[in-house]
């Protein structure tokens, strides 16, 4: 086996190239998009329809907390709010309250 350089440098001259930036770069892009359409953008849109929620809160609401408690609103403040669950009043910050409860519907008549 007699190699001469001219065999080894055409054989370094055929040798593939690697991927281009675009094919590197490609797959990252892509979980990024995904973790951003999957992840990021609902906790937004839940964080900012809780803020609604709170901004909202007016006096008789029926509200759930996180830890459980449920009441009626009494008093709404900047960062409280005054609960009152079966004969406690409860003051609680605004931003433990999780959601508000729905009243149930009547019953059609007859």
């Amino acid at each position: 086996m007699n190699f001469s350089l001219v065999d080894i440098a055409y054989a370094q001259a055929a040798t593939p190239k690697g991927p281009s930036i675009f094919e590197t770069l490609a797959l990252p892009a892509a979980f990024l998009a995904i973790m951003y359409f999957m992840i990021i953008r609902p906790q937004q849109k839940r964080a900012r329809d809780h803020g609604q929620m709170l901004t909202g809160l007016k006096i008789g609401d029926e509200v759930v907390t996180s830890g459980g408690i449920v009441g009626r609103v009494r008093s709404v403040a900047d960062s409280f709010v005054t609960v009152e669950s079966l004969s406690s009043t409860l003051k609680i910050l605004k931003s433990n309250v999780t959601g508000l409860t729905k009243a149930p519907d009547k019953a059609p008549t007859k």
